[in-house]
């Protein structure tokens, strides 16, 4: 049996973003005292937990003094927002968790970070990933795998390739996280870590700024203690950016306001789910029927819907996703940023400065993505996987004709032990079944804690899936359904209750 938890006396890095908002505003906590318990908290368990690659007390300190000056009437001001480690800081390291781009520091801040920061936030960079955001568990990180705090021994992942923002908000080591999402990577490690994460409509949120893994399914979004703290969040980083010519003109709603809609009435779609290798997890096929129990008992109505391609979306993804990471990641050739190794010649020297600093996950997707898109094979992969990508599309408008939200479970299992996929690649990739196709049609999508599995008590997730740019709707089901349960209070009470080192 795991050693009994020790509890330790709350403080006000235990608060959710709302309430450490609502207080600084009240004056009832001040700045400093929040930032320096979290910086307390950083010290004392990211040895462990290693979810950040490294933390600077003192530029946080002098971020908070001009952020508390300059923005006096800011939504976030004062409110510590931690920052994948691929996601542009102005002088930041951004290393993406990959040897290639040491030494890099962006010259400028990307539009999410601009928007944080005139809201009057305290930026706090360097969440450790899987290396360019290639894994579903944070082993890929070139400086080691996060932790999932869930597991009293932490012998599980977090999830990937959001692992670290996942695991620091769970562990109550960041107040609230952006993470990046192409293929489920800020659901899953949502779902393994049990918090919420959100995935936003492609467009919803500017890309200027991410680190390039697949553009066209690539998005940023948060991670969080809840559904109002996700929902406070994208408020503001949301909306259009001419920088971004991907991004969408669309009006930003006051998402938080549109948590207190109703959802009875509201029609919810249940697939048919494809077999995951393995299959579904018992306890978390449990889990989610359970919890669309309580979302009919809200008064939602059940629908099942055909989703008749949610089998083919892992294959379509890696043919897709591969094939734009290969074209992005052709950059990092020793000669214009990042890590160098010398050669006798320019082409040696990029060679040897890719083997080097490019780790296993990275070298294998890069390959399979040159060959997918190589003359003679162009047409028979990656032209066929566009055409079922536009098909899945279709099938989610089909489904959305007769329901408002979808609902199926955020990942097959609970968090699996370190090295349990690692030498699986297909295993691995295996994990998104059930996120991917989201990316892939576009659409929002959201995971939120449903339950725990019953030998080891880890979280499981419950994804709600919806229209392009109804954020909103997603937003205000999950905060019914934490409303309804007592998953945020068994959230809270487990990050106030630290496992001896």
């Amino acid at each position: 049996m795991p050693a009994a938890p020790a509890s330790r006396t709350p403080g006000p890095a235990d608060l959710t973003l709302h309430e450490l908002r609502d207080r600084l505003r009240a004056g009832t906590c001040s700045p400093s005292e929040a930032l320096e318990d979290l910086l307390a908290r950083i010290e004392r368990r990211n040895p462990a937990l290693n979810v950040y690659l490294g933390c600077e007390p003192e530029r946080l300190r002098g971020e908070l003094d001009r952020q508390w000056r300059d923005h006096p009437g800011g939504r976030l001001r004062g409110v510590p927002i931690t920052v994948k480690s691929n996601i542009c800081v102005a002088g930041e390291p951004v290393s993406c968790a990959s040897r290639i781009l040491e030494g890099f520091r962006p010259p400028y801040d990307a539009t999410v970070i601009e928007r944080l920061r005139a809201e009057g936030a305290v930026i706090v960079p360097r969440a450790n990933m899987d290396e360019f955001a290639f894994g579903s568990s944070t082993e890929n990180s070139a400086f080691g795998a996060a932790r999932n705090p869930r597991s009293p021994a932490l012998d599980r992942v977090p999830g990937g390739s959001s692992g670290g923002s996942a695991a620091a908000v769970a562990a109550d080591v960041a107040i609230a996280a952006l993470g990046s999402d192409t293929g489920g990577s800020i659901r899953q490690p949502a779902a393994f870590c049990g918090v919420v994460g959100l995935k936003p409509t492609y467009g919803r949120v500017s890309r200027y700024g991410l680190v390039a893994f697949a553009s066209s399914l690539d998005q940023i979004g948060p991670l969080t203690k809840d559904a109002r703290d996700a929902a406070v969040l994208l408020s503001v980083i949301a909306g259009h950016d001419e920088r971004d010519s991907t991004s969408a003109p669309t009006a930003v709603p006051d998402y938080e306001r549109e948590l207190d809609g109703d959802i009875a009435g509201m029609r919810i779609g249940i697939p048919a789910l494809p077999e995951a290798e393995g299959g579904l997890h018992a306890d978390v096929r449990t889990a989610v029927d359970e919890a669309v129990g309580v979302l009919r008992g809200l008064g939602m109505k059940t629908e099942a819907v055909g989703l008749p391609r949610l089998d083919k979306s892992v294959a379509t993804y890696y043919v897709v996703a591969t094939a734009e990471a290969s074209s992005n990641l052709a950059r990092y050739d020793g000669v214009q940023f990042g890590l160098r190794r010398a050669g006798p010649s320019v082409l040696e020297m990029s060679v040897n400065t890719r083997t080097e600093g490019f780790g296993a996950e990275a070298k294998r997707r890069i390959l399979l993505g040159t060959y997918v898109l190589s003359q003679g094979y162009y047409d028979a992969y990656y032209l066929q996987a566009m055409k079922v990508r536009t098909l899945i599309r279709r099938d989610f408008e089909d489904a959305f004709r007769r329901c408002d939200v979808i609902v199926m479970p955020t990942a097959p299992t609970p968090a699996f032990r370190f090295g349990e996929k690692l030498h699986d690649p297909l295993q691995m990739y295996l994990s998104d079944v059930f996120t991917i196709a989201a990316n892939l049609a576009g659409v929002p999508a959201l995971s939120v804690c449903c339950g725990t599995s019953r030998a080891e008590g880890l979280p499981i997730g419950l994804q709600l899936i919806g229209r392009p740019f109804e954020e909103g709707r997603l937003l205000r089901v999950a905060r019914a359904f934490e409303d309804a349960t007592d998953w945020p209070a068994r959230r809270r009470a487990f990050a106030q209750a630290e496992t001896p080192r």
